[in-house]
């Protein structure tokens, strides 16, 4: 009798696991939902894909995400047969790699934006002239190839001017710096890798503008490990005992910074200049342990992408001669999507009349965060 259930306990469980399984199996989706989607997958009917491949994980993605929604909708991408999607890397240069090669098996795909990870890798630089080859649109977006060795293998860059940013940061820190009489020092940059174009770009700007009396130490990569980027920041205080500034490149950096100085109980011992407005690090600025942000506008990189995506597939050239007039000149295959100088409030010693106003925007905190709040966002 025990044997006789035990027997049919063990078939009722195993047809409940098949019913499971295949509920799962049916729930799901064999290509992309939403504009979210991870691009694994192929779209249905006669609708196009464009996708935009990040380098990795960031909110700084979530960003250029609502704006590549927004382009969706401004420019009519559902009327087109179009459909937007931003598939997410995970921090490596093997990740775009991969993520390329799936593409190139995907004949629903027309067009593909890359921030790509590493200037110089031959791999990335190959897998995009192999979707080129294949009739895709290719485009960069925030980071670029080497331009003077790889431009060929995509066809315009949306973005920051990224020396222009790291001047800007420069001017910014160094002007600091003086603030606090403080007449010479060493600093260092962090970025998650340090040959990658935008990273190289904002180091070399930096460095052209902070000042001579102040040296540059090291430039320490973290790989896009956030872990590694806080003990980057606790190693260098402990390998160089002259640091008076601390310059985080990428987005995830600047918070990093601030949790050690603070940590450390040494944040009135450097000035804390930082990219990119992260929700983590706004709110560590406001706190008083971040002194100065350049900002960039990752919303409207997402909605230029699509503009850009969608003229290319659709052969608009009008549309392409107003974003590229000069496209035929040097670096006129470059389109900037401007900057913006934060600082907590108006009592800092950097000031407006310190950059061109053509180029940089400049915003004390509070107004900062209404223009975030207006388009919904949480970070830039």
């Amino acid at each position: 009798m025990v044997l006789k259930k035990k027997s049919h306990w063990l078939r009722s469980l195993a047809m409940l696991f098949s019913l499971a399984l295949l509920a799962t199996f049916a729930g799901c989706p064999s290509g992309n939902s939403g504009s979210d989607g991870t691009a694994d997958g192929s779209g249905s009917g006669d609708t196009k894909r464009i996708i935009f491949v990040t380098n990795g994980d960031d909110p700084f993605w979530d960003a250029c995400l609502s704006g590549l929604k927004e382009g969706e909708k401004q420019f009519n991408c559902e009327e087109a047969g179009l459909s937007v999607h931003r598939d997410v890397n995970n921090g490596t240069a093997e990740g775009q790699i991969e993520k390329l090669r799936q593409y190139a098996t995907q004949d629903d795909i027309a067009a593909v934006a890359i921030s790509v990870i590493q200037a110089d890798n031959l791999a990335i630089v190959q897998e995009m002239k192999n979707l080129q080859e294949k009739g895709v649109k290719v485009i960069t977006v925030d980071a670029d190839v080497n331009r003077e060795d790889f431009r060929d293998s995509r066809s315009f860059y949306i973005g920051t001017d990224n020396v222009t940013g790291g001047r800007t940061l420069g001017t910014a820190a160094g002007a600091l710096l003086k603030a606090k009489g403080v007449e010479e020092g060493g600093y260092v940059q962090y970025a998650g890798f340090v040959d990658n174009d935008n990273a190289r770009d904002r180091m070399n700007g930096v460095q052209e503008t902070i000042g001579d009396a102040y040296t540059e130490k090291d430039r320490m990569p973290d790989n896009m490990d956030l872990t590694k980027a806080r003990d980057n920041v606790r190693n260098s205080l402990l390998n160089h005992n002259d640091l008076v500034a601390l310059i985080g490149i990428w987005a995830y950096n600047a918070p990093a910074i601030a949790d050690v100085v603070t940590e450390t109980g040494k944040r009135d011992d450097f000035v804390v200049a930082t990219f990119d407005a992260q929700d983590l690090a706004i709110q560590q600025m406001e706190k008083g342990n971040i002194d100065v942000m350049v900002v960039q506008n990752p919303f409207d990189m997402g909605v230029q992408t699509v503009r850009l995506c969608k003229a290319m597939i659709e052969d608009d050239q009008a549309v392409i001669d107003e974003m590229f007039p000069n496209k035929d000149d040097a670096d006129g295959d470059i389109y900037t999507t401007g900057l913006r100088v934060v600082v907590p409030d108006e009592d800092s010693p950097v000031k407006k009349d310190m950059f061109d106003p053509e180029v940089v925007e400049f915003m004390v905190l509070p107004d900062f965060q209404a223009w975030l709040d207006k388009y919904g966002l949480k970070s830039s």
